[in-house]
């Protein structure tokens, strides 16, 4: 494996402004022409652009039984940086720039293996995994194109071990409406926005705690990010806005915590609810690991604990395909400034990657 050719893909891949937001990315964006340039004759390629950023890229040679997935979105770049976030720096064993880790480093080990030949190999590169708004692995699922195959690896970083229960992911905003007038009537403490709001948010945060098992269990995460509301301290608030999340353990339904967060709200109280994501956990509801254990074991790859973030690997086994998480690098270096992958972490994904690759189809 030549290191050297996995940072030059690398490089070329960081280079491609793939920011999500604003998610300016349509099926013949450049990021694209690069991945399809690392491909030799022999690959079946296809792409499905879904509009407003939603591209989906398939490339297929062979009877591959395993599908990797990557998406090729990043966060914005954000402020902080030392070097230049779009231009690969490789120095003390270490890849920065935007994407290295999360995750165009896994891309990049992949068009490799592409590039050597690989017999049967089947990519799903992706647009839309960051913003918590992606419909690209949903339609592909929908589509039936997935049942063809018997495994999915989906790469975020994991430290190249296999991850097979995550937490899921739950993103809403909660408006409540009061009837403003002024402060010392007494039935401000009813019709006040912001007292809704409190009342509301007190009663679901303690239905969050309430999910824990035991003192050592963490539970159901609940964060209350974002708070706005009325407009003086002697004006009863007529409006008030939160935004929340929650990351719910495995084996629970983020559905159903919506449904019993939106009972929390005081009796008569005029809410409004907009979910912009709602992800289960992995695996999804009560679908079965064992197959996605044992490819692991046949394999000898590593598996490593639950972890708290999300990701697309809820949907594939929402859909009753085995799955698991494997990808260069670890999560904290994600979504920083300066983010890096170790130079170390891309040669074993190359290993582990290659090794699945070379006992398929």
């Amino acid at each position: 494996m030549s290191l050297e050719h996995v940072t030059e893909r690398l490089a070329a891949l960081v280079a491609c402004d793939t920011q999500n937001p604003p998610r300016h990315i349509t099926a013949d964006a450049e990021i694209f022409a690069v991945c399809e340039a690392a491909l030799p004759d022999g690959f079946d390629v296809r792409s499905w652009d879904h509009g407003d950023g939603h591209v989906s890229w398939l490339a297929v040679r062979g009877r591959p039984s395993v599908l990797f997935n990557v998406h090729l979105d990043t966060v914005p770049v954000g402020q902080g940086w030392t070097r230049d976030p779009l231009q690969l720096d490789v120095s003390d064993g270490r890849a920065y720039g935007r994407g290295a880790c999360d995750i165009k480093g896994a891309a990049a080990v992949l068009l490799e293996l592409a590039a050597q030949g690989a017999e049967n190999l089947a990519l799903l590169f992706t647009s839309d995994e960051e913003g918590a708004g992606g419909c690209c692995v949903e339609r592909f699922l929908a589509s039936g194109e997935g049942k063809r195959f018997r495994q999915v690896v989906v790469a975020e970083p994991t430290g190249c071990r296999a991850v097979l229960s995550h937490r899921g992911f739950l993103s809403v905003k909660t408006r409540f409406s009061g009837n403003p007038g002024h402060s010392s009537e007494a039935r401000a403490l009813s019709d006040n926005a912001n007292h809704q709001m409190a009342l509301w948010a007190a009663a679901a945060l303690e239905l969050a705690r309430g999910l824990k098992t035991s003192a050592e269990d963490p539970g159901s995460c609940m964060n209350i990010g974002i708070v706005e509301g009325g407009t003086k301290s002697n004006v009863i608030a007529g409006h008030a806005f939160v935004h929340w999340s929650a990351r719910l353990a495995p084996g629970s339904s983020s559905s159903e915590f919506l449904r019993a967060a939106k009972a929390c709200a005081p009796a008569g109280a005029a809410v409004e609810w907009e979910v912009p994501f709602v992800g289960d956990p992995l695996p999804a509801g009560d679908a079965d690991t064992s197959a996605a254990h044992e490819f692991c074991e046949a394999h000898a790859i590593e598996t490593a604990p639950p972890v708290d973030f999300w990701t697309e690997a809820a949907l594939f086994s929402g859909s009753g395909l085995p799955v698991f998480v494997l990808g260069p690098g670890d999560i904290r270096q994600a979504h920083v400034a300066d983010e890096w992958v170790a130079l170390e972490q891309l040669e074993r994904a190359m290993n582990i990657y290659g090794q699945v690759v070379r006992n398929d189809g």
